[in-house]
């Protein structure tokens, strides 16, 4: 998803691309979007500075986010992997090829306090079991930086949403099924962010290449049951129902119930200071109108 966007954003401008795959359906979707493919593990590194020779920024894009509904610890390992294993073997690919920048992909989880209160770049790191590898890579990339002297940026991501992505499609089916409820209260907030805002970012901080850390999301951290109560009013669905969170707990596990309940409220005021980036969606609304949009112009 934010691949794409960024093969997209980045022909656009002008630049050479270069795009990592793993199967030829893949290449086949870099080359329509106007980039180069290369096939390469995304854990050897020797492979990676082969496919990227010639590239002066590298991004880390990657992720295996897991989409199944009641989700187990051991589905995060491969996403821990990238974030890790994949992180170490994309810096030292920067490092060999003399790239100028570096740009990790990171989430704003790591930061977020456990009671819910705002935070920003400068709050003590506070991550859940799988964000862990995130701060993981964060780590790895800052270090990697300051030995090999390319600039390392760190965007630290709200979480992402757009009318191509897995979990977007799994929550708007839910809605027009009556599926997915407010669990509990409903008043833990969201900090979002559009896929194509993501991707501005990302194009904004290789463009940038400056060494930092920000919190990329949109202007607006959203309470969950508005957002859920916009997004089915849109879809035409029925308005979600509440259940308390111990039932949620006991029907669709732990993890869902935290992603439901417990509040990632921070800014992107120093992203935008610093760099003069702007979400296209500066809230939910803007970015569910376009989405819920999207369905109905490609629905058969």
């Amino acid at each position: 998803m934010l691949g794409r966007r960024l093969v997209r954003r980045f022909r656009v401008r002008g630049d050479r691309v270069v795009g990592l795959v793993r199967s030829p359906e893949g290449a086949q979707k870099v080359r329509e979007l106007g980039g180069e493919p290369r096939q390469a593990s995304l854990f050897d590194a020797e492979a990676l500075a082969w496919a990227a020779d010639g590239c002066d920024v590298v991004i880390h894009a990657a992720s295996a986010i897991p989409v199944r509904t009641r989700v187990r610890p051991q589905d995060w390992a491969m996403n821990d992997r990238i974030r890790q294993e994949g992180t170490r073997a994309l810096t030292t690919c920067a490092a060999r090829i003399g790239a100028r920048c570096y740009v990790q992909q990171s989430v704003v989880w790591v930061i977020s306090p456990p009671d819910d209160r705002f935070f920003d770049e400068e709050t003590p790191p506070c991550p859940d079991l799988p964000s862990r590898s995130a701060l993981d890579g964060e780590l790895i990339a800052r270090e990697a930086g300051e030995a090999h002297g390319f600039a390392t940026a760190v965007l630290r991501c709200g979480w992402f949403y757009g009318a191509d992505a897995a979990h977007t499609r799994q929550i708007g089916e839910g809605l027009r099924r009556r599926r997915i409820p407010v669990i509990g209260d409903g008043q833990a907030r969201w900090g979002l962010l559009h896929l194509d805002d993501a991707a501005d970012a990302f194009v904004t901080a290789a463009v940038a290449a400056r060494s930092g850390c920000w919190h990329v999301v949109d202007d607006e951290p959203a309470r969950v049951q508005e957002v859920l109560t916009y997004w089915a009013d849109r879809l035409n669905a029925p308005r979600p129902f509440h259940v308390p969170v111990w039932l949620a707990r006991l029907v669709a596990g732990s993890h869902a119930v935290t992603f439901f309940t417990r509040s990632t409220c921070t800014s992107n005021t120093r992203f935008g200071r610093e760099t003069g980036w702007r979400p296209r969606y500066p809230t939910f609304r803007e970015g569910i109108d376009q989405i819920v949009a999207t369905w109905a112009s490609t629905a058969p």
